[in-house]
């Protein structure tokens, strides 16, 4: 098998083992150690020698004799884990695959949501630190102390690999998954506009939630709206980087493929019992790509569905972006009337983006020098360089 089919089989087959081991063993550091030392194992051998009948079943028991070995090592252990030690024999590997076990035990709910996203991408993901430091624009070391201290805390409360009965758990593994994916599809800092691979994660850990909850329509949503978000990226930005807005894109360079799976998911997500926030997100996003161009956007459509989402699941974005769809609708005026409600909300105070749509409705209404001043405001408000760039040419075209 050539070495690049070998390095996605592992890709693939590391969670897995990795759930299996925690779930046998607890010990996530020393489970993960083992693991990646299998890993490299099989990176080394399976190229020229070929891959193993079982290979999630080799690389088990290639990382637990690693692990037996070092529990016997360590004296202060052996009394409280005898149980496992006195076998020399590896555990049978079961048929369960723990992925998403795994995912679940991640985004524990005593963790804090950037602990979750770091080890769920760590762990789960199968990124390096060295890799997520730099996707978040952090140290190393800071983003090592961050999984570290996820880890500890992960030990100390304990390890249950039983999906919760409830929907707690899902929602907070949806919401890691969904701020994964936002980061990767745009960027809050730095000078790209998108972190492919992050985006990508996002979508493969989605793909791997919906193959075993099928039937849970918030899930499905979820990978609807990924996937119609992701078919627009070839055409966000120019050549050089440069944001392109939704309304000025080339939809020809839309990815149909990933658009149709997306709308067909979308429409299935809507026919479970209830709505959540996603399947609405989902179809708005829909909406959008039905669009041949964007004068033929059902804007109606889109507000009403912002109306519903508002009220099923409140949020000053949410109001934000109901306020761009009513000035398509009822004009300009209509839409910073309804950007004023917001003004009180601490959480979006001097928002870059709140600055932002209120620039662009105050040019559409006839005010350029007052839109001018928001752009630039905007513009200092947000750590993307593409977004700081977008703003100053809004700007620089208004007079003053």
């Amino acid at each position: 098998m050539p070495t690049s089919a070998v390095e996605d089989l592992l890709r693939e087959l590391t969670p897995q083992v990795l759930g299996a081991l925690v779930r046998r063993y607890g010990q996530f550091d020393g489970c993960e150690d083992a693991v990646q030392e299998a890993v490299l194992a099989a990176a080394l051998q399976w190229p020229s020698e070929g891959v193993p009948g079982n290979p999630r079943g080799w690389l088990i028991t290639v990382a637990s004799r690693r692990i037996i070995d070092q529990m016997r090592s360590d004296h202060a252990r052996r009394q409280r884990e005898s149980a496992l030690i006195d076998t020399t024999e590896p555990p049978e590997v079961p048929d369960t695959d723990d992925t998403l076990d795994l995912l679940f035990l991640c985004c524990h709910p005593t963790l804090t949501p950037a602990s979750q996203i770091a080890l769920t991408l760590r762990a789960v993901g199968g990124l390096t630190t060295t890799e997520i430091a730099r996707a978040f624009l952090v140290p190393e070391a800071t983003m090592a102390a961050r999984i570290s201290r996820a880890k500890q805390r992960i030990n100390a409360v304990g390890r249950t690999f039983v999906l919760p009965r409830g929907t707690e758990r899902l929602e907070a593994v949806l919401h890691v998954l969904y701020l994964i994916f936002n980061e990767g599809y745009t960027a809050s800092s730095g000078a790209e506009v998108h972190r492919t691979d992050l985006a990508r994660e996002a979508i493969r850990l989605t793909r791997m939630v919906h193959a075993r909850l099928p039937d849970d329509s918030e899930v499905t949503g979820l990978l609807a709206l990924m996937l119609l978000t992701d078919a627009r990226r070839p055409a966000r930005t120019t050549p050089t980087g440069d944001l392109i807005p939704l309304a000025d894109q080339d939809r020809t360079r839309w990815d149909r493929r990933l658009i149709g799976e997306g709308t067909e998911l979308a429409k299935t997500s809507l026919g479970g019992p209830a709505l959540g926030p996603y399947q609405l997100q989902a179809a708005i996003a829909a909406t959008h790509a039905d669009a041949a161009e964007a004068t033929d956007t059902d804007w109606r459509q889109v507000h009403a569905l912002y109306l519903i989402l508002e009220r099923i699941a409140p949020n000053p974005m949410v109001t934000l972006n109901r306020a761009i769809a009513l000035a398509e609708l009822d004009g300009p005026a209509a839409g910073l009337s309804l950007l004023a409600t917001l003004d009180a909300d601490e959480r979006m105070a001097g928002h870059y983006r709140l600055l932002s749509v209120r620039a662009h409705l105050l040019e559409k209404s006839g005010d350029p020098a007052a839109a001018h001043g928001l752009y630039l405001r905007a513009a200092r408000g947000t750590a993307s360089l593409a977004e700081q760039r977008y703003l100053q040419a809004r700007a620089s075209r208004l007079p003053h």
